[in-house]
């Protein structure tokens, strides 16, 4: 979100705990990086062909590793190791296709209302072509899925969600789009059919800056502007992503993006990147993965995902849950997101996180060895009172208890750039 879905894989000895079964569907083996698919996903994409993006037959050539994911077939990695991928975008820069995630316009006067009346972000105080994560929520309080949400100068709202939760988000704001036109309200919606490919890395600005009229440098973090990029024109262009490296997501007509991407690929800093390694940079990054960290189930207090509530909607309560999440910001809640570091073998999701006498305290959401770090990096759910930055707990992995410290998130410090 980033938005942002991805999982983690252990092909070729990447280490990062799933398998590809003989349908060639991604699973967990055990728990991975990240690595729980929802069974929905794992069973729609068992039972209906995959979805395949515009670069499918692109990946294929340039040696992907298929796997389906999210009810598409996705590359997890490439001939590059994962841990090569992985340390590639740390250092230089990488393309990785994410054409499977759900965009959309929303047009008319009313956008921002009717926007604000499913999310708690506060639209309405957005500079023109400034972006922000948000979250939409549910009346008990859950997280039904996060999003960005782009204040475009176009006269519309660019919204990019998560491709496994495509079909709730659609239904969603179409079933919202029906309520507000029979209350009068001047809205509309138009999903979209872009490509969609984020370019990380140290390197990004100075590749595509080549490609480019426009000044990269006055482009910061979470801002975005259309334009022609590489002879390609009508490209939609956000200084966002999910790795914690500076880095753009691009939005290019589906007729161009095998162009778009081989002009990229020109440039000797710029390899391609899988599924696999873009896990292991978010978790780096501390970033959630939705269906792990975040579900329908976990409130924005609980996730430490506060910020990502505006603070004029918090005195005005009108987005869904409000009634609970809201009181929960003074109130406290009675769990909390963490991050946590250990040595050792590797911790996956679903381990369980103990205190240091053996009590059951919680559970690991998302985990894998930091290529970075070259330790394990985790995030998961405890008891508040164990919380606190520096806390010594423990980890149960194969039935044994390992030393682990909760530690601040990000684990590898990020670099958005702010201009």
């Amino acid at each position: 979100m980033w938005a942002r879905l991805t999982v983690g894989v252990g092909v070729g000895g990447a280490g990062l705990g799933l398998r590809t079964s003989r349908d060639g569907v991604l699973r967990a083996a055990g728990a991975g990086c990240a690595g729980r698919l929802q069974q929905r996903q794992a069973a729609s994409s068992a039972e209906a062909p995959l979805q395949k993006t515009p670069l499918f037959d692109f990946h294929k050539q340039h040696g992907g590793k298929m796997v389906g994911f999210a009810g598409w077939s996705m590359p997890v990695q490439y001939k590059d190791s994962h841990i090569v991928s992985h340390m590639h975008t740390r250092e230089h820069c990488s393309i990785f296709d994410v054409s499977h995630m759900l965009q959309t316009k929303v047009h008319g006067r009313d956008r921002v209302k009717f926007m604000e009346s499913l999310v708690v972000a506060d639209i309405a105080e957005l500079k023109d072509n400034q972006g922000t994560l948000s979250l939409f929520t549910n009346e008990k309080g859950g997280i039904i899925d996060d999003l960005i949400v782009t204040k475009t100068d176009q006269g519309y709202l660019y919204v990019v969600s998560n491709a496994g939760c495509a079909e709730k988000d659609s239904f969603l704001m179409k079933a919202r789009l029906s309520e507000c036109k029979a209350a009068g309200l001047d809205v509309d919606l138009e999903f979209l059919e872009e490509a969609l490919i984020a370019v990380q890395g140290p390197a990004m600005s100075r590749v595509l800056q080549k490609g480019m009229k426009e000044d990269l440098s006055k482009l910061t973090f979470m801002t975005s502007t259309l334009s022609t990029v590489f002879g390609v024109q009508n490209c939609r262009i956000t200084r966002c992503g999910y790795t914690g490296e500076d880095g753009v997501e691009i939005s290019v007509p589906r007729s161009r993006v095998v162009e778009l991407t081989e002009k990229l690929l020109k440039d000797s800093e710029v390899k391609l990147a899988g599924l696999g390694a873009r896990d292991s940079l978010r978790l780096e990054a501390g970033l959630c993965l939705y269906g792990n960290d975040i579900d329908e189930t976990t409130t924005p207090v609980e996730a430490t995902l506060v910020w990502t509530i505006g603070k004029r909607r918090r005195q005005t309560k009108d987005f869904p849950g409000a009634d609970i999440i809201v009181p929960q910001i003074k109130a406290k809640t009675a769990r909390k997101r963490i991050g946590l570091v250990s040595t050792g073998p590797p911790v996956r999701q679903h381990t369980p996180i103990l205190s240091p006498d053996g009590k059951v305290i919680g559970e690991v959401t998302s985990g894998c060895p930091s290529p970075c770090l070259k330790k394990n990096v985790a995030m998961g759910y405890v008891d508040a009172a164990f919380a606190k930055n520096g806390t010594a707990i423990q980890v149960e992995v194969r039935k044994k208890a390992v030393p682990a410290v909760v530690t601040k998130m990000p684990f590898v410090p990020t670099n958005y750039y702010s201009g």
